[in-house]
């Protein structure tokens, strides 16, 4: 028995088309479980990494090891029982740092809340005139300093004859501040 094999020129282009497409199936399916290996040991990492957080989380304890510590110190806060209070806290603490810098309060008084605003902050807006050097140094202690005091908007007009060695400038910002409600 013996068969005559031989392939006519029709039938090896066919095997080859199939081998090709056999080697073709075969390369994808391998790219397919390495991706999806990779994709595994990648969510092993992360579900190890979450479960450490969860844990350190639990014991109130940073990954760092190091205690959690208050998003903001308590002298960030104005602490008074009443919105009133506080923005009297707020109105002194600003002109004690104007007349620090050796500026004259014009003006100072509270603006209303905002809707965007959450329930415990308090705005003012303050005008007085001060040299440049200085409003830059009130500035920083301002932002810098607590309680935390965020200038939200500043308005500057030169005050007088320019040609001085130090001009004066009209200065107006709207600052604001954080309060906590004390118990009376």
């Amino acid at each position: 028995m013996r068969s005559d094999m031989r392939f006519d020129r029709e039938q090896g282009v066919t095997l080859a088309g199939a081998a090709m497409f056999v080697l073709v199936c075969g390369t994808a399916t391998a790219l397919a479980l390495g991706a999806l290996s990779d994709a595994n040991y990648e969510n092993e990492e992360r579900r190890v990494l979450l479960e450490r957080f969860e844990a350190a989380h639990r014991r109130g304890v940073g990954v760092a090891g190091r205690a959690h510590e208050a998003i903001a110190p308590a002298a960030a806060f104005l602490d008074a029982p009443t919105m009133g209070q506080a923005n009297a806290q707020l109105q002194a603490y600003v002109t004690r740092r104007v007349a620090s810098q050796r500026a004259s309060l014009a003006s100072s008084g509270v603006q209303p809340s905002t809707r965007s605003d959450a329930a415990d902050a308090i705005r003012l807006q303050v005008s007085f005139e001060t040299s440049l050097p200085a409003l830059q140094t009130l500035l920083y202690e301002l932002e810098t300093g607590t309680p935390y005091v965020f200038v939200e908007a500043l308005s500057i007009r030169p005050h007088g004859p320019a040609r001085a060695a130090e001009p004066l400038l009209h200065v107006t910002l709207n600052l604001r501040a954080l309060w906590r409600r004390t118990r009376i």
